[in-house]
């Protein structure tokens, strides 16, 4: 089995230099074996502090600068174990929410696990056989009661995805 940490709109430096200590204790002590970032790191200096943790993967939000959407591209398909878990921010899109626009944007390429970000809003959702899921923010929680993010287990071809909340984004 093989776990991913899920984490999206940082907004560092924005919200510190660091990263909340409930989210590092969080990532070590799942033992990830990769971190997807899913847009809104707004700085590279969040780049950094995830690859401390483990490897690290991530696709630009609409508020990413130029060399971060250069570097990871606005969406992509990355493989874990047999699973193919599609990554993209949810802002680019007709549709009314970023689930739905996360959603169209792998209509026509065959995946079985969507990711996403955007909204700050954690959900799981299954839509059939797909699994589609935002974890939220570990630093920006909105209008959420909590900061939040996701741990992503796959084992040969399934997949599912825990939340994991938090009060303080002390580090």
């Amino acid at each position: 089995m093989t776990t991913i940490g899920l984490v999206s709109d940082t907004h560092l430096p924005r919200f510190g230099r660091a990263l909340p200590r409930a989210l590092e204790a969080g990532l070590r002590a799942a033992g990830v074996a990769r971190i997807l970032h899913l847009g809104d790191m707004t700085d590279p200096i969040a780049i950094d502090l995830f690859e401390a943790i483990a490897p690290f993967d991530a696709v630009a939000g609409n508020n990413d600068p130029e060399p971060i959407w250069q570097r990871y591209g606005r969406s992509k398909i990355v493989t874990v174990e047999d699973v193919r878990i599609g990554m993209v921010h949810g802002d680019a899109g007709r549709a009314r929410t970023a689930h739905d626009n996360a959603v169209a944007a792998f209509a026509d390429r065959p995946v079985d696990v969507i990711l996403y970000g955007h909204s700050h809003r954690p959900l799981v959702d299954r839509r059939g056989p797909l699994l589609v899921a935002n974890p939220g923010s570990p630093t920006d929680k909105r209008m959420m009661p909590e900061f939040s993010y996701g741990l992503l287990a796959v084992d040969g071809n399934r997949a599912e995805i825990a939340l994991h909340f938090y009060g303080s984004r002390e580090v």
